[in-house]
């Protein structure tokens, strides 16, 4: 199995540590990963996106072309990465911030809430962590609760309670994925 993840938005939205999640939590699990950030020289405000390939054989690079998968927390990343993820591939969209749509029947897009239900949880900064909740249940990659045990050795986990509240706002990101994709499917049985 090898799976090429891609997460972009503006710098400040915790992109590059979705991607950092990602790996970390791989690498726990023993797989091969490779993570490879870029940014543009404002940081915050500006654009930002990583990619993360995960493999149970050896990588020959880090690049991802065509990824299978793509986490896109702004519009701007939807416009880049709708065309480039692979036929079949998975598009998380922060529908919070995401106005446009995703003109593919090849893709399956789940719309997460994101910024709206870290809102809802106190704390803004945690929609990053909400979409990686969000990524566990739609992909199986990896399981909610490697995510859950990878935050303890992260920025995200560092205080007590802040741990808590990240580890909430994964389990809502995974409920709000679960919700998106019932109610696609009972739309195309329908």
């Amino acid at each position: 199995m090898t799976i090429k993840s891609v997460f972009a938005g503006f710098g400040g939205q915790g992109v590059l540590m979705m991607g950092y999640m990602l790996a970390l939590t791989a690498m726990r699990q023993g797989k091969n990963v490779t993570y490879l950030p870029s940014y543009g020289a404002e940081v915050r405000g500006g654009t930002a996106n990583c990619t993360v390939v995960v493999s149970d054989d050896e990588i020959a690079s880090p690049v991802a072309s065509s990824p299978d998968i793509a986490v896109v927390m702004n519009n701007p990343s939807l416009l880049k990465y709708a065309n480039l993820v692979r036929p079949g591939g998975i598009m998380l969209v922060n529908s919070t911030l995401v106005g446009s749509v995703v003109n593919r029947q090849d893709l399956n897009v789940v719309k997460v809430p994101a910024t709206d239900l870290a809102h809802e949880l106190g704390e803004d900064r945690s929609a990053n962590v909400v979409m990686m909740g969000a990524f566990a249940q739609a992909t199986g990659v990896l399981s909610l609760e490697a995510f859950s045990e990878a935050l303890a050795e992260t920025n995200l986990g560092k205080k007590p309670k802040v741990l808590e509240l990240n580890r909430h706002a994964l389990q809502v990101g995974a409920d709000s994925a679960r919700q998106a994709l019932e109610a696609a499917r009972s739309a195309a049985s329908k």
